[in-house]
């Protein structure tokens, strides 16, 4: 192998004769005044005498490169011909000297390059392309930690250098973007992060839109030294259900995002009569009554409050109490269509129970170290809680972590990561949504305080952009759409032909771009240990769970034999007591054909005449 062509400090040829070049695999260029130089092969091209490449239009190298080869013995029109263009991985001043000679490395010369923290102390996500050869030189402790999986062959080796993601160096370099298609293995490699996390122990509130971060089912072919038991180590919860918002311990601005988050942007009017009428400690209902009965005097006014006061009916001390309202906030809300709106956006949230519970199992899990799941009667329900539970914790740890400096005394409350699919819902690029605000100010101040991001969406170009741009580690799995693709482009140092190759990547490749390892990697994210609920092909389930109904009434006949065919009533009671379907004796009587036919039945003559018996094997 040996470098041909015009090098630059960043990009280089190598080419072969003999040995074919592999997509990501690495590379040492030697001799020269730069030493040994590391380098990673970007693309590859193959040419023989029936697919010539010596042509002005080649695409792949210029004519000046095509001639060098020539000059130093490649026989481009007559045999094959190997090419590779290779990226410099390491800092060069200069360019690398053309027909330098290529080499495979050892692996101990690149193992600060692809390996920088053991198993232990990182999060083991999958296999670096690229690096099988190099493999076989790894110690022990590397191997037979990254099983991989496809989808048509089941679990497989590990195939290469485990790729392990030194989840500590995210105090420098915070949060994590993954981004791919439908498909593309986008909430599998969330799903292989979460379990890592998990053995690590860090605590994780992960919501979940479609139901299904659950790790209590195996993947199937898992073995016995790779699999692991997450019983302990997380809990689910459901908003309105298992945990909600503690009306009681709502602070002014928490109110206020509440209503934000319950129905959009609120007019200014609608915020000052929130913080107006709200009174440290209220519940639900106290504050509710009091917007109801305001609302209601606002409506009256004081001169028709004053005729009834003075008629002395029996509403006179209801009547006294609106206008006590009207004294107290009468100047500050003088509109009850301001006060009404208020309770329309309050009542859609007490709606879905979410003023019923606290948080008080939360906080608990996440004392312990475990990884909350969370989830939501709808996606309108998940990010109203999102706002205001993500909000709440931040605030905890904010206020513990700041008290460590001001000698104040906090409640002591642990790091903790926040992830989610579907992210794009969360913080929207062009419009509002609940948890938007939080989610900007944890990705820029977040890193300070021990809170970190993990977003996953499949929709790059409609994440906000200051979240977008503070995700300093980004897993890219196969993305189709051009605006997404161009995104990533100017969100990474992905390579013009590592774009190039994102429409066409397989399901769990992906590649990593990381402040933390400095560089773009290829990776294979490794099997995920367990599977979600909803892991079963659909068209399987279907053949599975949903028999048709004349399946049904088929299993109802042989249910029910001997027949006699000159008696079907009790079949046919049976079988619309079994099914709710009424069926016809031509229907029972062709589906008794169909039985004999496949042998599942059989047929014979009796004193009482012709009847049908289960065929036994």
């Amino acid at each position: 192998m040996q470098l041909v062509g015009s090098t630059t400090e960043q990009f280089v040829y190598v080419a072969s004769k003999d040995r074919r070049f592999n997509i990501n695999e690495l590379l040492i260029i030697q001799g020269g005044k730069h030493g040994d130089i590391k380098g990673e092969v970007v693309a590859t091209a193959s040419f023989n005498r029936y697919i010539p490449m010596a042509g002005e239009k080649n695409g792949f190298v210029d004519r000046d490169t095509l001639e060098f080869m020539k000059q130093v013995g490649f026989s481009i029109e007559d045999e094959s011909t190997h090419l590779a263009k290779v990226r410099i991985l390491d800092m060069l001043t200069s360019p690398a000297e053309v027909g330098s000679s290529v080499r495979l490395p050892e692996f101990a010369e690149i193992r600060e390059l692809l390996v920088k923290r053991g198993p232990s102390e990182g999060l083991t996500l999958g296999a670096i392309m690229g690096t099988e050869e190099v493999s076989k030189g790894m110690p022990e402790e590397l191997e037979n930690i990254a099983y991989l999986y496809e989808r048509d062959r089941g679990i497989l080796p590990q195939s290469g250098v485990p790729f392990i993601f030194d989840y500590k160096a995210m105090s420098e370099y915070p949060h994590i973007g993954i981004f791919g298609g439908s498909g593309s293995g986008k909430s599998f490699g969330l799903r292989v992060i979460l379990e890592e996390l998990m053995k690590k122990k860090i605590p994780t509130v992960v919501f979940d839109p479609h139901f299904e971060m659950e790790f209590g089912n195996a993947m199937d072919g898992i073995p016995d030294g790779f699999a692991e038991d997450f019983g302990g180590c997380y809990e689910i919860f459901t908003a309105g259900k298992d945990v909600g918002i503690d009306f009681t311990e709502l602070t002014q601005e928490d109110l206020v995002n509440i209503l934000r988050a319950s129905g959009g942007s609120i007019s200014e009017s609608m915020e000052n009569a929130a913080r107006t009428l709200y009174k440290n400690k209220d519940t639900f209902t106290t504050f509710r009554d009091r917007l109801i009965d305001l609302a209601d005097a606002l409506d009256m006014g004081r001169d028709r409050i004053f005729r009834g006061m003075k008629d002395d009916t029996e509403d006179r001390a209801k009547l006294a109490g609106y206008l006590g309202l009207i004294d107290a906030y009468g100047n500050a809300v003088p509109y009850s269509g301001t006060v009404k709106a208020i309770l329309w956006r309050l009542n859609n949230v007490a709606r879905e129970n979410m003023f019923q519970y606290n948080i008080q199992p939360i906080l608990k899990a996440i004392g312990s170290r475990k990884t909350c799941v969370v989830r939501g009667s709808s996606l309108w329900v998940l990010t109203v809680f999102a706002s205001y539970l993500i909000k709440n914790l931040y605030g905890r740890r904010r206020k513990y972590r700041d008290s460590e400096f001001s000698g104040e005394k906090a409640e002591k409350f642990p790091p903790f990561v926040v992830a989610t699919d579907e992210a794009h819902n969360f913080a929207p690029r062009a419009s509002q949504s609940p948890a938007k605000d939080v989610i900007r100010e944890i990705a820029q101040e977040g890193r300070k305080y021990g809170v970190f991001l993990i977003l996953a969406t499949q929709r790059p170009a409609l994440l906000d952009d200051t979240v977008t741009a503070q995700l300093n580690t980004k897993i890219i799995f196969r993305t189709v759409r051009s605006v997404d693709i161009a995104t990533i482009k100017e969100e990474t140092d992905i390579s013009p032909d590592e774009a190039n190759r994102l429409p066409y990547m397989a399901s769990g490749s992906a590649f990593i771009s990381s402040a933390v390892t400095g560089r773009t990697t290829a990776v294979r994210i490794r099997a995920a240990k367990t599977v979600s609920p909803h892991a079963v092909n659909p068209f399987e389930e279907l053949e599975r769970d949903y028999e048709t109904e004349d399946s049904r009434l088929k299993q109802v006949i042989l249910k029910e034999t001997p027949v006699y065919l000159g008696n079907l009533k009790s079949v046919m009671e049976a079988a619309k007591e079994e099914t709710g379907m009424v069926f016809t004796r031509e229907d029972i009587l062709q589906a008794v054909d169909d039985l004999v036919a496949s042998g599942r039945a059989k047929r014979e003559r009796t004193p009482l005449g012709e009847m049908i018996t289960e065929a036994r094997s």
